[in-house]
């Protein structure tokens, strides 16, 4: 008698050895489960809630002025419900804004003063950080106070002794003598510092077993670990020299020598009372920062995060 053997079934032609596909994560958890490291979907949904309240509280006004900047001088930039779309768009008050100030070459001196305080503030920074991050020295924590003690004071506490000091140099009404005060920032030093000793001190101790030289060991040991840091201070470098107003302010009383954001001002006196042209201006005087921001956002959010040496 022959016996019979029971079938597969038709549809399980997978093999034992075939890879399990991977189940999918919740994103919330189900009611009653005791993960509590997941949110619950009442909890998810005021997280996202928030996260748009917080993004329209950012973006709304920057959203705002770049569409007044593009709308005509019939067109009712207050009515409610805003409309961001313009009915009637247009270029003009851009042309305005150049035909009022000289806004091309208030730019060019601002580009100028913001790229020498970034290129300064990356070259020093990097130096004195590594001084005070990995070399050994008498005296090491008496200057790490004195750094420390000048971010408890405002700025505006050392316009004056600046001023005079820019007046004796010489350098008064001049863009080195707006230049000059923010060439290196305690703040940048000291987030330098921070990130070289991140670094382990056998790798440096190795390098200068090694025959290595302050140079190499800060050129092929230092620099790949701290670029994520440079780039933070690069960043705040140039956003901070691009907005700074008051110290231009007080420097510079040639209008031929204004940055731009002492440039603008005149958008906002009698002379132009139009919103239009101010929201154009303004967009004209972000337009740097987007653009380096976008260039420097790759290593600025992956690389804060470096802590490792990499081979």
């Amino acid at each position: 008698m022959s016996t019979l053997t029971p079938q597969r079934p038709a549809d399980d032609t997978r093999s034992t050895d075939d890879p399990v596909s991977p189940t999918r994560e919740r994103i919330f958890r189900r009611r009653g489960s005791g993960d509590f490291s997941t949110p619950s979907l009442g909890g998810l949904i005021g997280r996202y809630a928030l996260l748009l309240f917080v993004l329209f509280l950012v973006i709304g006004p920057f959203v705002w002025q770049l569409s007044t900047s593009f709308k005509g001088p019939q067109e009712n930039i207050y009515s409610f419900p805003p409309e961001l779309i313009p009915r009637e768009p247009t270029l003009q008050n851009y042309s305005k804004v150049a035909d009022i100030v000289p806004v091309y070459l208030y730019a060019w001196h601002s580009l100028l003063v913001s790229v020498g305080t970034v290129v300064s503030n990356v070259v020093l920074s990097t130096f004195a950080g590594y001084a005070l991050g990995c070399m050994r020295f008498r005296g090491k924590w008496i200057v790490m106070g004195i750094l420390l003690s000048t971010l408890l004071f405002p700025g505006e506490v050392t316009v004056t002794s600046n001023f005079l000091t820019i007046r004796a140099l010489g350098l008064a009404d001049t863009l080195w003598g707006v230049f000059l005060p923010g060439a290196i920032s305690a703040m940048n030093v000291l987030l330098i510092a921070t990130a070289c000793r991140m670094i382990p001190k056998d790798v440096l101790d190795a390098a200068t077993v090694d025959g290595a030289t302050t140079w190499q060991r800060i050129r092929h040991i230092v620099w790949p670990n701290i670029r994520g840091m440079v780039s933070v201070v690069a960043i705040f470098a140039f956003i901070g020299a691009w907005d700074d107003y008051l110290w231009p302010l007080i420097v510079l009383s040639d209008p031929s020598k204004y940055t731009l954001t002492v440039g603008m001002a005149y958008l906002n006196s009698s002379f132009s009372v139009d919103p239009r042209l101010i929201a154009a201006g303004t967009m004209i005087a972000l337009v740097p920062i987007v653009i380096m921001f976008s260039f420097t956002q790759r290593f600025f959010f992956k690389g804060v995060q470096e802590g490792a040496i990499k081979g």
